[in-house]
């Protein structure tokens, strides 16, 4: 039986963005893997993102952070910190950002209560829904009042949501599914596939601050476009250069980019390898 989920607001967001919570990314203990396949997932809908936030297990930050999070309006993915151990606090911060009370959720508490009787009978015991660690293990589906939750295809325990914020676990093989039923189950409306690309140039030779002029120029001339400069000092095979290009729906970044590369090229600036992304 599907989950049931609270409607969400009716304005859709107009920004993506991303929490990462933990003090071992801050550390240097993991390596953050969620923003670059967060990003995989949003473009392969026409999306993108927007920012990151990244933030330790300090609860006022945590709290803070969501606070802001709840008040743009955007939709906002928060990564880590909702289990149940002295370490998770996102849970507790949430309630605190939207000053509700915590709650166990009943359809979050059920999915727990699978969980516990498939690991009983996976080892061969009888399930005992009253032993201390079966009842700790019930904090997991306690969220601030008013969440929805959100299905975990890896092992039930599920994430929640807050309006446009929603919260899923720091494990990358259960939150990176769930951020993608999130995005097809609520926000299909906001998917442009394939309605996104980027067009650029490899110019070598050229200051970055002698070609704003041109990029200010094509920003005012194509409306919707967005223009950018990613300069290298040490490519392994360009060496010095600056990558130029136009990003937005290909309707306007195509005649963006024939209009940048005709100005380039009348400056006759040395120019490499053309490079499409979509």
């Amino acid at each position: 039986m599907p989950p049931r989920h609270s409607p969400l607001p009716e304005t859709l967001p107009a920004a993506v963005g991303l929490v990462i919570v933990g003090d071992e990314i801050l550390s240097g203990k993991r390596a953050d893997k969620h923003m670059a396949k967060v990003i995989e997932l949003l473009s392969a809908r026409g999306m993108q993102l927007a920012y990151a936030d990244y933030v330790g297990d300090a609860p006022e930050r945590i709290t803070a952070t969501l606070a802001r999070a709840f008040a743009s309006g955007d939709l906002v993915f928060s990564c880590g910190g909702i289990g149940a151990t002295p370490d998770d606090h996102t849970r507790q911060c949430a309630g605190a950002a939207l000053g509700r009370p915590l709650v166990l959720h009943p359809e979050a508490a059920a999915l727990i209560r699978e969980r516990m009787q498939d690991m009983a009978r996976e080892q061969g015991l009888s399930y005992e829904p009253d032993r201390p660690d079966n009842q700790h293990r019930l904090n997991m589906g306690v969220f601030p009042q008013g969440a929805a939750i959100i299905p975990n295809p890896y092992n039930k325990i599920a994430g929640f949501s807050l309006g446009h914020v929603h919260f899923v676990p720091g494990f990358p093989v259960m939150a990176w599914p769930m951020v993608e039923w999130v995005l097809d189950t609520h926000y299909a409306a906001l998917q442009r596939r394939a309605a996104w690309v980027e067009r650029s140039v490899v110019v070598y030779g050229a200051m970055e601050s002698a070609l704003v002029p041109l990029m200010e120029r094509i920003e005012r001339s194509h409306a919707g476009v967005k223009v950018f400069s990613l300069p290298s000092v040490d490519h392994p095979e360009h060496g010095r250069h600056i990558e130029l290009g136009v990003k937005g729906v290909p309707a306007a970044a195509e005649p963006a980019y024939a209009d940048l590369l005709q100005d380039l090229r009348a400056q006759a600036l040395p120019l490499g390898p053309e490079l499409v992304r979509s």
